[in-house]
């Protein structure tokens, strides 16, 4: 049986498990479907590439650029996203079990507690992300009109490398452009774990058990994140951009840019690549949850004994 939570519990073995747990679910999840996110990163950059269905695109990039194509900057994602997800597990966990020693958790609290997380993650791990969204877009093939609004930049031997040239370079403010977005961008997971450990609480109440099975743990992780995406996908085309886009792109202010494609691009321009991002991100969610509780119940299984489902 899990120790009863207390004041400490924020820096409890327990939350550490959960951390490690969801950083080696994420990296596993994106590691099978990272050729989706390279098709949803280029959509959100490429403003004169054709939005396609999403086979079409991952055909089309074989095509044009071979199929190394498609894991261009695996290893980057893979390192910023164990962190990120380590960071962002390990924070939301925290903060719940400091809560559960005042109260019972609702959907509210978790709306609350993973939108802290999340601002924490932001500020810890954006620079790794600045620097990812370049590693991904270098040895592109850039057609004409996009060439000419996208930032030119050196390349870069790493994240690291990435890191210790912005900072030489651009300056070390630079590493976190595009933060304000990333924060708005924290009501995306907050979302999702919200209607993630609702329905989680639901079903574990309604089957009487004390763990679900990877087809319902699949299931209601898809169902959080597809919830969260369509809700915040215009926030992530901006960021994108923000990113990754030229000088005057890069002036602009958020809203000033979220504007600015509305009125180029219309409403549809703000959900360019949704197709591709629901693909990747549901999958890669729904599968990340499943091999985050999977672990962590082994673990917590083989250091405790039979446990009840960890909330």
């Amino acid at each position: 049986m899990a120790k009863k939570a207390t004041g400490t519990s924020l820096f409890s073995y327990d939350t550490l498990v959960h951390a490690i747990s969801g950083a080696a679910g994420s990296v596993t999840a994106m590691t099978v479907f990272f050729p989706l996110d390279t098709v949803r990163s280029r959509l959100q950059v490429e403003d004169s590439r054709e939005s396609k269905n999403t086979f079409a695109m991952i055909e089309e990039f074989i095509r044009e650029e071979g199929l190394e194509s498609l894991y261009r900057g695996l290893g980057p994602v893979l390192t910023s996203l164990c962190a990120s997800n380590f960071v962002y597990f390990y924070t939301f966990h925290g903060l719940r079990a400091v809560y559960r020693g005042k109260q019972e958790h609702s959907p509210l609290s978790d709306l609350a507690l993973a939108s802290l997380a999340g601002a924490v993650n932001v500020i810890v791990t954006t620079p790794l992300w600045v620097v990812n969204t370049r590693l991904k877009m270098q040895g592109v093939k850039l057609r004409a009109g996009d060439s000419l609004r996208l930032r030119k930049t050196q390349r870069y031997n790493g994240i690291l490398d990435g890191l210790l040239k912005i900072c030489k370079e651009e300056g070390v403010g630079e590493l976190w452009s595009g933060t304000l977005p990333s924060l708005m961008l924290i009501i995306n997971p907050a979302v999702q774990f919200m209607v993630y450990e609702g329905l989680k609480r639901e079903f574990l109440h309604s089957q009487d058990t004390k763990n679900l099975s990877s087809t319902t743990i699949f299931l209601i992780g898809a169902i959080a994140k597809s919830i969260s995406t369509v809700l915040t996908y215009p926030l992530q085309i901006v960021q994108s951009k923000l990113r990754y886009g030229s000088s005057t792109m890069r002036q602009q202010s958020f809203f000033q840019l979220l504007m600015s494609i509305v009125r180029s691009k219309g409403i549809r321009g703000v959900y360019k690549g949704l197709e591709a991002k629901l693909f990747q991100t549901v999958l890669t969610a729904a599968l990340m949850f499943v091999c985050y509780e999977k672990i962590a119940v082994f673990v917590f299984y083989l250091l405790k004994g039979p446990v009840k489902n960890h909330q």
